[in-house]
This record gives structure tokens, sequence and C-alpha cells, in this order.
């Protein structure tokens, strides 16, 4: 999955009236304003109520919902034919500007999480904060990408790699 078929679909999406926020690897790269690392799906946080109308736009595109077992309400990954997956994330917004998903079956985003602003391929989006991200990113063991993930986010934060994510050097 590359830079412009993400902002592309973001616009797209955004044109349509369905808000996302981007998430995981490329939101990262957008708080950064640069794509530091490749990725091989786009994670995106929906509002519940905007589900339907992202499913339909996405299946008269070819995404459908592969089988997982990690699959649940308020998770799932979509695919189209040419092996580009959507890992979609669904919350509920309140009234007070919390955000809610199921802590059990979903992500825990906590208010303030969807506030995020970055850029990707030029085009401006609506993100996870840096700050979320690097919790999320600090709290499971990681992996190479995380590493890589965890530094920019520092970086940007004015922070110091925790001992836990710093990267061996080769």
């Amino acid at each position: 999955m590359n830079a412009e078929y993400v902002a592309e679909l973001y616009r797209t999406l955004d044109r349509t009236g369905i808000a996302i926020w981007i998430d995981g690897g490329w939101a990262v790269d957008a708080v950064a304003g640069r794509q530091a690392r490749s990725h091989n799906d786009l994670d995106i946080a929906v509002e519940a109520k905007a589900l339907d109308a992202l499913r339909q736009f996405l299946a008269e595109r070819g995404y459908r919902q592969t089988l997982s077992k990690y699959a649940s309400q308020w998770n799932f990954v979509l695919e189209d034919m040419d092996g580009r997956k959507i890992d979609v994330h669904i919350v509920v917004l309140d009234e007070q500007g919390g955000v809610w998903s199921d802590a059990v079956d979903g992500i825990a985003y906590p208010a303030g999480s969807l506030t995020g602003e970055g850029v990707i391929a030029g085009t401006s989006v609506r993100c996870i904060s840096a700050e979320l991200q690097l919790r999320f990113k600090t709290g499971y063991p990681p992996r190479a990408i995380d590493l890589q993930d965890v530094a920019v986010l520092c970086g940007i934060l004015g922070r110091t790699v925790p001992d836990t994510h710093k990267q061996e050097a080769k």
C-alpha cells in the first residue's frame, strides 16, 4: 500500500462524507510528515454510525472482509483483489469528545486520541495523536516495525526512546 493510494482513498472518503482517522504505521508517518517505512496495510478508525457507508464504499472497490480469529464487531480487516488491506477499528464519539470502543474486543481509544493531524503524500489527514500512538506502540512486546515507529514518535514528541524499544546497533 503506497502513500498516494492512501491519500487518494482518504480524500475520496472525506468527499463522500465518511470521516476516518488514520491509525497504525501510517499515522506515525502522517504526524512525521514523511513515509518512514513501508506498510502492508492501512489502519483506520471510523465512527460506528458511518460503518455501513464505509463498508459499501469499499465493497464497491472490491474490498471483502477476511477471515480472522481476531475479528470482532469493533475490529476487522478488509482486503481487495490486489492484496491491499484495511484494518478497520470502530469507535463511538460521545458529546463530551470521548471516544469509545469495546476494550474487550477492540482497542480502547481514550478521549483526545482522535486529535492528531498529519500529512500523507501532501494530503492533510486526521489521525491518532502522536501521544496515544506512542502509548499504543509501547504497550506490547515490540516487533521490528514498532521499534522504528517508536523512534520516530519519540523524536516528534521530544522524548527518549524507552530501553524496551531501542533498536540494536548494527
